[in-house]
């Protein structure tokens, strides 16, 4: 069974986000900002609904799904495309396949007791974050 993902993280490290941005064809001013953010995240898990809220001092972003169906995500916070995604689990990890204008955009997630990994590609940029699990 997978684990329940329910609680706020706290920022702990990430490694690589320049390049994970640079792949997204993001320009080298917002790389600059995004790169000095510490977001938290926020997740409610019931059931196979999931609702995921990455907290930062410049926006929000929300994802609100069900797991195992595809939706049009509007990436237009983050780099101005559209895609369609779907996120399931494979074995304990929390997985997101976002198919559009990207090769392997997506992402992990998982629990290492109470941090938080999230792996995110696209091309062939890997970024990892980690967060603390504070409630």
């Amino acid at each position: 069974m997978p684990p329940n993902l329910t609680g706020y993280y706290r920022f702990v490290s990430q490694e690589n986000m320049d390049n994970y941005l640079r792949a997204l064809d993001i320009n080298v001013i917002l790389r600059k900002v995004v790169c000095l953010l510490k977001p938290d995240k926020e997740i409610i898990h019931t059931g196979d609904h999931m609702h995921i809220r990455t907290v930062t001092s410049l926006r929000d972003y929300v994802m609100d799904f069900d797991l195992g169906v595809q939706f049009e995500e509007d990436l237009g916070p983050v780099d101005g495309r559209k895609c369609q995604t779907t996120v399931f689990w494979e074995g304990d990890q929390l997985v997101c396949e976002q198919l559009g204008e990207k090769r392997n955009r997506g992402w992990r997630h998982w629990l290492e007791g109470d941090q938080l990994h999230l792996r995110m590609t696209a091309e062939d940029a890997v970024c990892v974050q980690v967060f603390q699990k504070v409630k």
